[in-house]
């Protein structure tokens, strides 16, 4: 939604393989079916992904790098607030997690 979904919705158009990354699949897959039936595009994929969780970041990074040819445009959209305070279960406040070390962390695995 949002955001990210607009930056999704011009790639395709531009007729770009587009990967989203979602933490929800139910909503994931109905962007991704929204977003092939406005362009056209059936190079629009879903992959899950959640930046709260490290092991989800680098799970989706290994099947980036393993699946994909190459990458030419990551586009760090996750973010929370206003929720109340939470750790993951990897002891890490969850907010933070996702708003800054899992992009980071996606980045820097994906830099190759």
């Amino acid at each position: 939604a949002g955001i990210g979904k607009c930056v999704a919705l011009d790639l395709a158009r531009r007729n770009a393989r587009t990967i989203l990354a979602c933490r929800s699949w139910e909503r994931g897959q109905v962007a991704v079916e929204e977003i092939r039936a406005a362009t056209g595009n059936p190079a629009v994929l879903l992959r899950l992904l959640d930046t709260s969780s490290l092991a989800s970041v680098r799970a989706f990074a290994q099947a980036v790098l393993r699946e994909e040819k190459r990458l030419d445009v990551l586009v760090n959209n996750a973010g929370l607030t206003g929720l109340p305070f939470a750790i993951t279960p990897e002891g890490l406040e969850r907010t933070f997690a996702t708003n800054y070390l899992g992009p980071f962390l996606l980045t820097n695995l994906l830099l190759g």
